[in-house]
């Protein structure tokens, strides 16, 4: 491969426009994919604008990547031309330390190369997915099976192994009561997992205006966080809550919907830190957790559940030319609930 035709972010906070990029040659184990759909994550435009410290311009977003293998280097056993094949937020670990070696290269203590935004491990600048072409070390690409489309499987690269990956740590299942904070692009694929899963799953959402889609995907019950009551009535009710949404929210109040022994998992992460006071915690025996995606065996399981039980992400398919649209439309919440780009409508 040489150049490949991209949409980047020439600046922080600049609109995104249509470029070429260098994509490095297959090696021994790489696989060259020609990419077909790519999602939109919030955190791609937290990464162009800056919010979460400075990033590398220009900068090709993009970590929610489905599409077709097209070559392959000579020592690839894993994938052949023409698999159906994913990639998501990382595109190579440090092999060797602990977690690594435990099958959780999410949180690599060398740090984990992103699939953009970052360096590899030659020092090369990396580049995400909204191209036509990725090369990617067939250790860090999925297989995407045939029971869910390539449009709707992009998005569970990022947001459905970061739901997943915390409903199954905290054994989400049956009798157990599951609260989703948030039915965005990462909350309602929470709904549809934990239901799967066997869980009896509630929505905690700003306001009643999504409620049939939350009960649609599979919740069983949907409540308003605007309106205080909701934190009396459901005091000390859920083993397990998962915070979707990437602003502050009051922890300590919803730290007070959990059961003894619950736990709140934070999987969004706001710019500002968010103030917690201890006797939340100790009164009850609670747990505040984080959690950030999956590794990459979690993840294969994570998209072979999905398939077995024909869940994909809920989506609108957007041309490339529209990519500034749909961030202005990702910030505004006016989306249901994930866009994904068609790349066969980036210019080549």
């Amino acid at each position: 491969m040489a150049n490949v035709s991209a949409y980047a972010a020439p600046s922080a906070k600049a609109p995104l426009e249509l470029t070429t990029i260098p994509r490095r040659a297959v090696r021994e184990h790489d696989v060259l994919i020609e990419i077909a759909y790519a999602g939109i994550c919030h955190s791609d435009i937290h990464q162009v604008n800056e919010d979460w410290g400075t990033a590398i311009f220009p900068i090709v977003p993009g970590h929610e990547i489905a599409g077709i293998v097209t070559e392959v280097g000579p020592g690839v056993t894993r994938y052949a031309v023409g698999d159906r094949v994913g990639v998501g937020c990382f595109v190579d670990s440090c092999r060797e330390c602990a977690n690594c070696e435990a099958g959780l290269e999410q949180y690599c203590t060398a740090g984990m190369t992103g699939t953009y935004n970052g360096h590899d491990r030659d020092g090369d600048v990396t580049y995400g997915g909204y191209s036509t072409h990725i090369v990617v070390d067939e250790n860090y690409v999925l297989g995407i099976p045939e029971g869910v489309g390539l449009d709707e499987a992009a998005p569970l690269l990022c947001a459905g192994i970061t739901l997943y990956s915390p409903l199954k740590h905290w054994n989400a299942g049956p009798g157990k009561r599951v609260a989703i904070v948030g039915l965005g692009g990462l909350g309602h694929m929470g709904v549809k997992i934990a239901h799967a899963l066997g869980a009896e799953v509630t929505v905690l959402s700003q306001s009643l205006a999504k409620q049939a889609d939350g009960l649609k995907l599979g919740a069983d019950h949907f409540h308003a966080t605007g309106d205080p009551s909701t934190f009396v009535e459901l005091a000390g009710t859920f083993d397990l809550i998962v915070n979707t949404v990437s602003a502050n929210i009051d922890l300590n109040s919803y730290l007070g919907l959990l059961a003894t022994d619950g736990t709140l998992v934070n999987v969004g992460a706001p710019e500002d830190p968010s103030p917690v006071q201890m006797f939340a915690l100790i009164g009850g025996r609670k747990t505040l957790a984080g959690s950030m995606i999956g590794g990459i065996a979690e993840t294969q399981e994570m998209l072979d559940f999905c398939a077995a039980h024909g869940l994909g992400a809920e989506i609108e398919v957007i041309a490339a030319d529209q990519i500034n649209e749909a961030y202005a439309r990702v910030q505004a919440s006016d989306v249901r609930y994930r866009f994904v780009i068609d790349i066969s409508t980036l210019a080549r």
